[in-house]
């Protein structure tokens, strides 16, 4: 697995602070079919959402729950997490000399103290032995404690447990002073993290929740109000759970797809079949969509319901997206047919920059309606399809990234898609000779 690395730039967290402007109702006014417009429903209409950039994240392991368990198990942990995406280790006063010699040299050193006694200790040893010279982070519950390490050139996290309203605005007035904050929460309730990374996101201090063996707590905390913590420190004591942490990080990834212009070949109507809606848990922005087809060779963006409709309020969360056969392209190339979609799967959209992000599908519904095959051609010869609702309200991509309405699609008009090598197995990409037609 890859290495992340440990700190998000300065720049980036001051950028989180720019939000978006409300959106503001006005009278809906004549409006062309290719121009999103202020309907009725103006509360449910997105404001247009920042795609979430690919940001790297602390993952820190607290080394105290290692003397909990038999030493083969505790050695394979140390050995995994040298080689897995963990970039840090917290250290301890009475194991540092013997986890400093065994965990992998990568790994960042943070060690935890709990008194201005323990400090003058390490930094007596510190100048004789060499247990204490990979140290980069001392943590301590006692701001006195870090006062000392920042003076002598350590950085400095903050240690604190909230498990009351004085508890939580200690932590956020405290840890602002702090490279970094560790807190832990008594209550499974989000709120708190919420409240301490608003707090926070302005400043330059790096937030970590204390999860400990929880792994759908450290994917959540990471994602938290969008932004999410800078990172998790995890107390995991099985390979099923760091197996697991990866597996849910990897789905969380948001690779950028590279969005070509095809160019339409051929428009043929086929009378009455199935098609799916997509609804989803999200909203969705006025360039964005999810990449649809009928073969492995690619897809054609379609349009999402956030541009004005005459006779029906908008649905942003929405995109009328294709016959049942058809593929949806994901990240990490791979596939899931539209039939295999249902409340909870996850969904991968995109925009006209090729920018993703990962969404939930709340429902998708069913219906026999008129379709429309529309063929195109993508770069390299690549000829893609896609079966469609036959009717004007459904629409596809310009090269534009403006609305283009399926019933009056012309041969040469150009559209946004990709095409790929051809061949999935079960929704994976395979290497084989595959003629799909």
């Amino acid at each position: 697995m890859e290495q992340v690395q440990s700190k998000r730039p300065a720049a980036e967290k001051t950028s989180r602070k720019n939000g978006a402007a409300k959106a503001t109702p006005s009278k809906r006014g004549p409006t062309t079919p290719l121009e999103p417009a202020a309907p009725a429903n103006t509360a449910l209409f997105p404001v247009t959402t920042e795609v979430p950039q690919s940001r790297e994240h602390l993952l820190w392991y607290d080394s105290r729950v290692l003397a909990t368990m038999d030493e083969d198990s505790s050695k394979a942990i140390v050995q995994r997490l040298g080689q897995g995406r963990y970039n840090g280790i917290v250290l301890y006063a009475d194991n540092i000399a013997e986890m400093d010699k065994a965990v992998s040299p990568r790994l960042q050193r943070i060690l935890h103290l709990e008194t201005l006694e323990d400090w003058n200790h390490f930094t007596e040893k510190a100048g004789a032995e060499s247990d204490g010279k990979r140290v980069a982070v001392i943590s301590s519950y006692e701001p006195q404690v870090l006062n000392a390490a920042r003076a002598a050139g350590f950085r400095t996290s903050l240690r604190m447990h909230v498990d009351n309203a004085t508890s939580l605005h200690a932590s956020f007035h405290l840890g602002m002073h702090f490279d970094h904050l560790m807190v832990s929460f008594k209550d499974p309730t989000n709120i708190p993290l919420e409240l301490v990374i608003a707090e926070l996101h302005k400043t330059n201090t790096v937030l970590l929740k204390e999860v400990h063996q929880d792994v759908d707590d450290a994917v959540i905390a990471l994602g938290v109000l969008e932004l999410g913590s800078d990172g998790v420190l995890t107390s995991f004591t099985t390979m099923e759970q760091f197996d697991r942490f990866a597996s849910k990080m990897d789905a969380q990834a948001s690779p950028r797809i590279e969005i070509q212009v095809g160019v339409i070949d051929r428009i043929t109507h086929l009378g009455l079949g199935y098609r799916a809606c997509i609804d989803t848990t999200h909203m969705f922005n006025p360039d964005e969509g999810i990449l649809v087809g009928s073969t492995s060779t690619g897809g054609i963006l379609c349009c999402p319901e956030v541009f004005h409709l005459p006779y029906m309020e908008l649905r942003p969360f929405r995109i009328n997206a294709a016959s049942v056969h058809s593929y949806v392209f994901q990240s990490n190339d791979r596939t899931s047919y539209i039939s295999e979609l249902r409340a909870g799967s996850q969904l991968t959209t995109v925009n006209a920059r090729g920018e993703t992000r990962q969404i939930y599908v709340g429902r998708t519904k069913t219906e026999i309606r008129p379709l429309l095959l529309i063929e195109a051609t993508f770069p390299e010869n690549r000829k893609v399809n896609i079966i469609m609702q036959d009717d004007w309200h459904v629409r596809i991509f310009s090269d534009e990234a403006k609305p283009l309405n399926v019933t009056e699609l012309k041969p040469g008009d150009r559209v946004l898609g990709f095409g790929t090598e051809p061949g999935r197995h079960v929704g994976v990409k395979v290497d084989e000779h595959i003629i799909e037609l």
